[in-house]
């Protein structure tokens, strides 16, 4: 009997308890299952304004970059090692601003700007996967010009086609091995309070900061894992330009000119490109209000240059676009005409 009581006592006991006030909503927040992307402003005038300006810069990326693998994979004369990681760096380009980009534009016309947390997870996973693996890319295709400029008679031996496909599988598996030791540090953190991130995407920093413990142990982490990454490519690159330009300096100017004008393109990618990542993941936990424009310039920006840099001062690309341009013009002209005509001229 006295069993029974003390049962029937505690189970009152925790029934009273349940219903208490509070006691479920101290249950539910317990997890965070979502959060609140504050976007790229707060200003309610502006969204439409933004939504137009997103959409059309992400419509030019995508076919910036297509138009660009649609050349290279079509045109005989630009079967090189240089056009083929062209076209796998507009590839890139295209997966980078396809990771949150979308959602930013929906986001314009929505007044509740969430993601779940799973899709959070899941944006962290692509931003470094693409970034660390455009970072490997970069590296290949100065390589490529470093044969190409200082051991010109070796070039076709060692840039081969299977050598230029693992520079590009390195590449992948460089970004895959970042993005998943970044995330080694931050999936399993407890994040049971705040749930708003001052970005339009889940930037790992701003993301970081929202965990219910102490996390400077994973700060210090992700940035050396992101600084390790970002500076050594850095610096490799900057060493492989200043080698070209040393061993032209010493043959001609003419060469040296040739030389120049083939880097450019390159040295501004690389800085337009390196120079906000290593801005904001070098110092990643020390918030400017330029942070998230930087964040808008690596994602947005640099993707719709690269085809532009690549392009307009590249005089074999303009020629294959030309090309392309004239052989479909043709092909409209000759489907609008009759059939008997066109038959004829077949």
């Amino acid at each position: 009997v006295r069993s029974l009581l003390t049962l029937r006592f505690i189970t009152i006991t925790v029934f009273n308890a349940s219903l208490q006030p509070g006691s479920m909503d101290k249950v539910n927040s317990s997890v965070v299952s979502e959060f609140v992307l504050l976007g790229v402003s707060s200003s309610q005038e502006l969204q439409l304004f933004f939504f137009v300006f997103f959409s059309v810069l992400y419509m030019v990326i995508v076919l910036g970059n297509l138009l660009i693998i649609l050349t290279v994979t079509s045109d005989s004369s630009l079967h090189s090692p240089m056009y083929f990681l062209l076209g796998n760096l507009s590839f890139v380009d295209i997966c980078q601003a396809s990771f949150a980009t979308p959602k930013m534009i929906a986001d314009f016309l929505s007044e509740h700007k969430t993601i779940s947390f799973s899709g959070c997870i899941a944006q962290i996973f692509f931003i470094h996967l693409f970034t660390g693996g455009e970072m490997m890319l970069l590296v290949s295709m100065a390589y490529d010009r470093y044969v190409a400029i200082c051991k010109p008679l070796h070039y076709v031996i060692i840039m081969r086609r299977r050598t230029c496909t693992v520079l590009v599988m390195i590449s992948w598996a460089v970004g895959l091995v970042h993005t998943l030791s970044q995330l080694s540090f931050t999936v399993n953190l407890p994040f049971c309070g705040p749930n708003v991130v001052d970005s339009f995407f889940c930037d790992l920093p701003r993301v970081t900061k929202l965990a219910c413990l102490d996390s400077y142990i994973t700060e210090i982490l992700i940035v050396v894992n992101s600084g390790i990454l970002s500076l050594s490519t850095f610096s490799l690159l900057v060493s492989s330009y200043i080698i070209i330009l040393i061993t032209v300096w010493f043959k001609s100017s003419a060469a040296m000119a040739k030389a120049f004008s083939t880097l450019a393109a390159h040295i501004t990618v690389v800085i337009l490109f390196f120079g906000p990542c290593i801005f904001i993941y070098v110092w990643p936990f020390t918030s400017y209000p330029v942070d998230k424009v930087l964040a808008i310039f690596y994602t947005i920006f640099t993707p719709i240059l690269n085809p532009i840099i690549y392009t307009l001062r590249n005089r074999d690309m303009k020629i294959a676009f030309r090309k392309i341009m004239i052989h479909y013009s043709r092909a409209k002209k000759i489907s609008e005409r009759p059939i008997i005509v066109r038959n004829s001229l077949y």
